[in-house]
């Protein structure tokens, strides 16, 4: 320490007149610095139990952020990527999308955003005109090009038929490599072969060398080879057929061009002579600079306009992590530099001044992030190339490559570093001001509360309070109001103080931590021997049990605001779920196709659509299916005059006090149709198509002519209305809403052809489409005009997804030009489990692992005071209890204080929802269960570990 002692002599002598003063003086503090950094070095390694711990503890995190960065940005393309997805080695594609010489523009790296100049009226007009249908006359000739045909085609399978992905052109030409790359076989040579992905293999149970079955042809084409395409996962089944086959797989074409280079010139010479988009390599690898006002835009920033979402979502993240990682290193440094105290003590006895202690210190938290960082980076990496290896598909485009951002990665170690001495910066300022003569002593007197923290703590707590509650009204009062535009910063900036509030009642709550807890010693020291010692010891030592139940506290305030949040919006969601069946069934609906000219579709095309959907619902292994039947409406005439005479609409009245005022009211279904409310469902059929089993008696009144109402709004007196008027009523809207109340303004309603009771049989099903259920004999006789509407079909095992998706590929095989089928299997609304239960682990396994870190340190730091109890008869059941107590205090304020703050943004929110979000929906029970049961857990679990065995030889007891 000899260049530490001379530092204070030279300080305290007048300056020589030497000019190499200054150079001796920087020499010095080098000087100073060089002996600090060997003692917190020596230190580090001396201490390793507790420098491991640290750098555990900041490589955590660091090894979440890099995996994630690494992760992200292997999901998003380089341009050269995305140009070899897209084109493999050809030079660029074109297609026929506009109408040629007429202005026609395209952005030159997205050809899908296209239009036509803006007119003086600031508005874009579509000129009359079709696409061309072969753009190759607008390239020079000779140009060689290869159609690509990409849409769908049907092919047999052992079940039957099934509709696939398919490629009509020469796709396996080897200029195609790395958009469709040959797998194994042969590549086609004559128009009667084809190839398959290795999926499509085992799908229609064909081999290499077999016949490829298509339905829709007569021609046959042998398998000869397996192709797999950048853009499919490993597990898609499709297909690649000739050129010959375009008719068949229909879709839209693209003309590649292998050669012939298109600069950004000849793209737009293309768009304006031949209304032709393309997407050139050469535009794609050296954009030019282009400006459109209908264009979303201007041209992107490169590698920061993909990544900068990623770096925000990053820094909220590493915010987080980095505050629990200071909380909990900071205590394990208060430790630490209380184990070295005595140490630094005797390098300040012999010249170290404050600064150099502080340094020390700062130097031990400086290089115990810099190792856990690297570490950190370097696990991440290993982390994210495994979750990769493990998730990925097959699909080029999932990870576009293993894409290393060292540039952030290089950002997290600093981070890294940063968090390590942040960490060590209040152990260090404690240090500076220890006294070295007590130090020597080994004098270890309690710290005192000071008043000016609770002072602050307290102002803190009710200023997040109020900023979350007044930011919630605030945001309440300005969406009922018309005097902020949507843009409006007035419209988003008090919703931040909903979040900010409850973060500043929080640092309040950790201000004001020594004095609870000396507060709480006071009072549990009338509990017990155990209660009262482990009290004082987490009060003497708050540097060490803050900072714990401030990290605790950190992380039951995301998971309660996660919670109650996400509780509230799930419910909400719940409320407004449009049931298109009843859970667990298969609903399969038909709507008009792109042939359709009325926007309706006819009895006959109904009645043939439900067939197919009948057939969709027997492949998919259902057991039973119904046919659900409504009465078709008028409104698809073109005019009152079109509507015949003779057509009739039927109506069941809901009776008056549930309807809602037009002016103020908002109608939300649940699936059902209150304005058509009768559907026509066979006997045989009911069970199935609204989820319920009617006992003999009510099926019986159901044939005799009764009504199943799954809805008892409708009824009134064990029975309900029903009102027959004139087609031509409804169409001009002289019908009863059934939904709102009649306004002044509207046509008065008209007077019914006929009117009746229908005796009502209430079933408890109001979660699915069907408001009122008639026989098909009693419609008849009220003469409904009737035309299938949906298809409900049960299985006796939930669909797997695969099944969803191959249900959902043999529809789009199964629609026509003239309707189109629509399947979907109806899960209900997404269940709060689904996120609850991996919320509610991630917060209890972070609150235990803070928890084990605080106890493992106040067990480390008390084995001198162990040693003292044991030396006067302190029994092992009493060190069990002082644990168990030790775990109660610190997870138990951790837990309560994060949880107090935890739910106020969702108070907030609620308040500013205007009623949509209601507070009812929050799991209040669940909440205070999980205060009670974590501190409770953890101090059973800090019970159940023995303490160790006491050092008596570092304690003499005077007798």
């Amino acid at each position: 320490m000899t260049e530490v002692l001379d530092a204070p002599a030279e300080a305290s002598a007048p300056p020589p007149a030497s000019t190499d003063a200054a150079p001796r003086r920087r020499g010095a503090g080098l000087g100073r610095w060089r002996v600090a950094a060997r003692l917190a070095r020596r230190q580090v390694r001396r201490a390793w139990a507790s420098s491991a711990l640290v750098a555990t503890l900041v490589a955590l995190p660091i090894a979440g952020m890099s995996a994630f960065v690494v992760y992200s940005a292997s999901s998003m393309p380089t341009p050269e990527e995305e140009i070899t997805a897209e084109l493999g080695q050809m030079q660029a594609w074109i297609e026929p999308v506009g109408v040629p010489d007429a202005g026609f523009w395209q952005v030159p790296i997205d050809p899908t955003w296209h239009g036509y100049p803006i007119g003086a009226d600031d508005a874009m007009t579509i000129p009359e005109g079709a696409p061309l249908d072969d753009p190759t006359t607008v390239l020079p000739a000779g140009t060689e090009v290869i159609a690509i045909a990409q849409g769908r085609a049907a092919a047999r399978t052992a079940d039957g038929s099934t509709s696939l992905p398919a490629w009509a052109g020469a796709a396996w030409d080897p200029r195609f490599a790395g958009a469709y790359d040959l797998v194994e076989g042969e590549r086609p040579t004559t128009s009667r072969e084809a190839m398959v992905t290795p999926a499509a293999l085992d799908y229609l149970g064909i081999e290499i060398g077999d016949a490829l079955a298509l339905p829709d042809t007569t021609q046959d084409y042998t398998v000869v080879g397996t192709l797999k395409a950048a853009q499919l996962a490993d597990a898609d089944a499709a297909l690649f057929l000739p050129a010959s086959a375009q008719d068949l797989v229909g879709g839209t074409t693209r003309w590649y061009l292998p050669e012939r280079e298109l600069p950004w010139v000849d793209v737009q010479r293309l768009n304006q002579e031949g209304g032709v988009v393309a997407l050139s390599r050469a535009v794609l690898l050296d954009p030019p600079v282009f400006e459109n006002r209908y264009y979303a835009s201007a041209m992107p920033m490169g590698w920061w306009s993909t990544m900068w979402p990623l770096v925000l979502m990053l820094t909220v993240a590493g915010l987080f992590a980095g505050y629990v990682v200071v909380m909990l290193a900071g205590a394990a440094f208060a430790v630490a530099a209380r184990r070295q105290q005595r140490a630094l003590a005797v390098a300040a006895s012999v010249g170290a001044d404050r600064r150099d202690l502080s340094r020390t210190i700062l130097l031990q938290g400086t290089s115990l992030g810099l190792v856990g960082g690297a570490i950190g980076v370097l696990s991440g990496v290993g982390i994210a190339a495994l979750v990769m290896a493990l998730t990925s598909d097959g699909r080029a485009t999932q990870f576009w490559g293993f894409h290393v951002p060292w540039e952030l990665l290089t950002g997290i170690l600093v981070f890294a570093v940063v968090v390590g001495a942040a960490s060590a910066w209040m152990p260090a300022r404690r240090v500076a001001r220890t006294d070295a003569l007590q130090a020597l002593r080994g004098a270890r007197r309690p710290q005192k509360p000071i008043a000016s923290r609770p002072v602050w703590g307290s102002i803190l707590l009710v200023l997040g309070v109020a900023i979350t509650l007044l930011s919630a009204f605030a945001v309440a009062t300005i969406n009922a109001t018309s005097a902020f535009g949507y843009d409006s910063p007035m419209r988003y900036i008090p919703a931040y103080g909903i979040v900010v509030g409850p973060i500043v009642a929080q640092f309040g709550i950790l201000m004001s931590g020594r004095w609870l807890l000396w507060v709480s010693s006071r009072g549990l020291s009338h509990v017990g021997a155990a209660a009262k010692l482990a009290s004082r010891d987490a009060a003497a030592n708050a540097s060490r049990t803050v900072p714990a139940f401030a990290a605790i506290a950190a992380t039951v305030f995301i998971g309660v605001f996660a919670l109650g949040q996400s509780s509230m919006q799930t419910a909400q969601s719940a409320r407004m779920w449009f049931y298109q069946a009843p859970v667990g069934s298969i609903a399969v609906s038909f709507w008009p196709g792109p042939g359709s000219t009325t926007g309706t579709l006819t009895g006959d095309e109904a009645e043939e659509a439900a067939a197919a959907a009948t057939q969709l619902a027997r492949d998919a292994d259902a057991d039973e299916v119904a046919v659900l039947s409504r009465q078709q409406r008028a409104w698809s005439y073109a005019s009152p005059d079109a509507v015949p005479d003779d057509l009739t609409f039927t109506l069941a009245v809901l009776p008056e006090e549930y309807l809602l005022d037009p002016e103020d009211g908002s109608f939300q279904s649940s699936g059902q149709d209150p304005s058509n409310p009768l559907s026509v469902i066979a006997p045989d059929d009911l069970e199935t198509a609204i989820g319920v089993e009617l006992s003999a008696s009510d099926l019986a009144a159901y044939r005799a002519g009764a009504a199943v109402v799954p809805d008892a709004r409708f009824v009134t007196d064990a029975s309900i209305t029903v009102e027959t008027y004139e087609a031509v009523d409804q169409y001009e809207g002289r019908v009863p809403d059934n939904i709102f109340e009649h306004h002044p303004d509207s046509p008065p309603f008209a007077d019914p052809l006929a009117a009746e009771r229908l005796d009502a049989i209430v079933v408890d099903a109001p979660l699915q489409p069907v408001s009122i259920a008639i026989a098909p004999h009693t419609a008849e006789r009220l003469g409904m005009t009737l035309a299938p509407e949906r298809v409900v079909a049960s299985t006796q095992e939930p669909l797997s997804q695969r099944a969803r998706d191959r249900m959902q590929s043999q529809a789009e095989g199964l629609s026509t030009n003239a309707y189109v089928i629509s399947p979907y299997a109806e899960l209900g609304p997404p269940s709060d489990a689904a996120w609850m239960v991996p919320l509610l682990t991630a917060v209890s396994v972070l609150v235990l692992g803070a928890s084990a870190v605080a106890l493992g340190l106040a067990r480390f730091e008390r084995r001198p005071d162990d040693a003292t109890l044991a030396a006067v008869g302190g029994t092992r059941s009493l060190r069990r209890r002082i644990g168990y107590w030790q775990g109660l205090i610190i997870a138990g304020f951790g837990t309560a204080a994060g949880a107090l703050a935890g739910v106020l943004p969702p108070i907030g929110f609620s308040i500013q929802s205007g009623g949509v979000q209601l507070l009812s929906d929050i799991p209040w029970w669940l909440i205070a269960s999980l205060v009670v049961a974590l501190p409770l857990a953890i101090a059973v679990a800090n019970w159940l570990v023995p303490p160790r065995h006491p050092d008596l030889t570092r304690r003499t007891v005077i007798t």
